[in-house]
Formats: C-alpha cells, structure tokens, sequence
C-alpha cells in the first residue's frame, strides 16, 4: 500500500499590526492569492487529500481555507511551531490514505528533510519558503509504519511560482 503526504507551510501572514500575537496574524493579500493558487495548483495535479492535519494558528487555518478542498480541517494544537518528532507523531496517528498536513517553520522545512530519500531538485527546498508544498509517497501499510527518509518525492511547489 502506499500512503501520501502533502506537506504545505501556510502561505504568506501579515505582519501589519505589531501587537497581534503570533498565533492570531492572519494571512496577506499575497498570502490569500497564494492559498488559491496552491490549491488550483493541487487539483491541477491531482492531489487530493482525504484528510487534512492543520495547524491552529489563524494563518495556517485561512491557507486550508484557501486551497477550497471541502474537506473539515480541524485545528490541531501541536503543529502549532512543531519540531519533527512531534509531526512525525501527529502524522503515525492519520488515518487518511492521502494526507495534507499544514505547519510552520523553521520545523516544516526540517520535517520534509528528514522525511524524503531524495531532495525535490529545487533551490527553495531547504529554507521551505511560505506555500511551500512538497507531495511525498511512502511504501507502508498505514502512516504508523513510515519511518524517516523513507519518502519518494512526487512534487513540490512554491506559490511564487504558481502566482507570477
């Protein structure tokens, strides 16, 4: 069996009012075009989650409402700023076949690091920009059994490169 993983940091936030809490900022005008895009984007390539893992954080909450996939995205607390360990243990508890996890960074571009065998042949895999979206595969039986570096590279994006 095979399980996917989309694996998309939120898109562009504003960062127009100072004292808005980090965890509140909403997304820009950029960043509202890039969730759009993204998920044209998505549907274009044909990957379509059946479950989505986001982050609680209002930025990462309007990008899942962005990419207009009609699909619940229930906020999940411990993405919110997530290290690795602690995505790896949130995504081993999915129960989708194709799972579309949104986080942040810098432990995103981490994540999809450790997650793939190979790097996606793009110059912004490694600082994982705003939008970023890596589509991975895993030869395993359920996402309890994906170990690290075990990922086959099916796709990756960059907003800016959707929008311009």
């Amino acid at each position: 069996m095979t399980c996917t993983l989309i694996l998309m940091r939120h898109a562009k936030s504003s960062w127009s009012d100072p004292d808005t809490p980090d965890h509140d900022r909403p997304l820009n005008k950029r960043g509202l075009r890039s969730a759009t895009a993204l998920g044209d984007w998505l549907r274009g390539h044909d990957h379509i989650p059946d479950q989505i893992l986001c982050s609680s954080a209002i930025r990462a909450q309007q990008t899942c409402q962005g990419l207009e996939l009609g699909l619940p995205a229930p906020a999940v607390s411990a993405l919110y700023h997530a290290e690795p360990a602690t995505m790896m243990d949130v995504l081993r508890k999915a129960r989708g076949r194709c799972v579309l996890m949104i986080g942040h960074n810098p432990g995103i571009a981490d994540f999809a690091q450790k997650l793939v065998a190979t790097r996606p042949a793009h110059d912004r895999f490694g600082d994982y920009p705003t939008g970023a979206t890596l589509v991975a595969s895993f030869d395993a039986p359920d996402w309890a059994a994906v170990t690290w570096k075990t990922g086959q590279t099916i796709d990756f994006a960059i907003p800016r490169e959707l929008t311009d």
